[in-house]
């Protein structure tokens, strides 16, 4: 189950009998490495309590819709755009009905209105309740807006009923979730992503850098990975877990960085320059430490340009795709726009890094796609979900 180690899950659990799976679907989702939120409604926890969620969760169980102690009471929306998939289970009648006209007056139906993210449903209820002609309707309306129903299952219920209406087991919904992450859009590809920043040497214990701390690359890395590609992560110095299933090549310099994607290229159908490249190193690097002498006079540093990365890789792959991030502070677009062309690539990822809730280091995004075709301009997202996006984006670019 590597697909879901540090993906985004949200288990949220409705008033049913079978909310008692539900904490062994927590359990092992966790044991896969999944980071889990719990959503309860008021039915479930007379079933079971949030304190037991809470222990196998590692989290605080999310209850109510306004919660003053979230940012700015929108808590809601915080933790819809956090999910890189959202499971109900069980889901009753009574929320199949609830999604379906569309509701949004609890936490639970508010967030399968606001998530970007696949929703997933555990239908468990009586054999009647499941085949009636209304339940049947709103089945066929929630699959039309894209839905994906898990079961339910044929058996004993526990009303002493013999039918369809049980809850899948949680390790077959841990499979539905784990299906989330593995499409193929990517089979058989072979895509090359650097991330992070770069560290070009002033002496042995100084240098100059930048504040991306890689989150953006690794979640491209994991969504390609999570297509099928056979994935190359070309990194400079970060503090993340390597997605399993990618190979990584560590790196700190401009200069190494360019030489390990000429080698790990060849062959390659992708290039995505995530990372954030130095433009200037010194012109030497001190072999020795340089010491403060003087306080009172600076330090004159002589700076040399690095060579284009991206640009490069165009040049000397031309039947590869590439495509690169415009980091801007401001004209996001025109900055962009105008990358595309001198360099050649295929597309440009632009996103504001003046914006502090959007800029390094954060965990949202907000980006533009610029090809050749015109702008496409995606929703704040959580970078998972962005890459995932951006993968489909990419997919979807004429082959090069």
């Amino acid at each position: 189950m590597g697909r879901l180690f540090n993906k985004h899950i949200i288990v949220a659990i409705s008033g049913g009998i079978a909310a008692y799976k539900s904490a062994e679907l927590v359990r092992l989702l966790k044991k896969s490495g999944a980071q889990v939120q719990v959503v309860m409604t008021s039915g479930a926890t007379e079933f079971i309590t949030p304190l037991t969620l809470q222990a196998l969760s590692g989290n605080a169980v999310h209850q109510h819709l306004l919660n003053p102690e979230a940012e700015a009471g929108m808590g809601h929306i915080q933790l819809a755009r956090w999910a890189d998939a959202l499971l109900i289970a069980p889901t009753t009648a009574n929320v199949m009905a609830r999604l379906a006209q569309g509701q949004a007056d609890d936490l639970l139906t508010t967030l399968c209105l606001a998530t970007q993210a696949p929703v997933l449903l555990a239908p468990a209820m009586n054999q009647a309740m499941w085949t009636d002609s209304a339940t049947q309707a709103n089945l066929q309306i929630l699959a039309q807006r894209g839905y994906q129903v898990c079961g339910p299952a044929e058996g004993e219920q526990a009303c002493g009923d013999v039918g369809a209406g049980r809850m899948l087991e949680p390790s077959q919904l841990l499979h539905a979730l784990d299906k989330q992450f593995e499409q193929g859009l990517l089979n058989g590809k072979k895509v090359v992503i650097t991330a992070g920043p770069t560290r070009e040497a002033i002496d042995p214990v100084r240098y100059i850098s930048n504040h991306s701390s890689g989150k953006m690359g690794y979640a491209l890395a994991a969504a390609a990975r999570d297509q099928g590609a056979q994935v190359i992560l070309i990194s400079g110095p970060t503090h993340i877990a390597v997605p399993t299933d990618v190979t990584l090549v560590a790196v700190e310099s401009a200069q190494q960085m360019l030489a390990a994607s000429l080698e790990a290229c060849l062959g390659a159908d992708y290039f995505i320059a995530s990372a954030a490249v130095s433009d200037y190193r010194p012109a030497q690097a001190a072999e020795q430490k340089l010491k403060k002498y003087n306080a009172d006079h600076g330090l004159n540093i002589a700076l040399i340009q690095n060579p284009d990365i991206l640009a490069t890789m165009a040049q000397t792959f031309p039947n590869t795709t590439h495509i690169g991030f415009a980091a801007e502070t401001q004209q996001l677009i025109t900055h962009a726009q105008t990358k595309l062309k001198a360099k050649a690539v295929q597309m440009i990822i632009a996103n504001d890094v003046s914006d502090p809730s959007i800029g390094f280091n954060s965990d949202d995004n907000r980006v533009s796609l610029v090809t050749a075709d015109g702008v496409d301009e995606l929703p704040l997202l959580s970078k998972p979900a962005l890459a995932r996006r951006l993968i489909d984006a990419i997919c979807k670019l004429s082959p090069h």
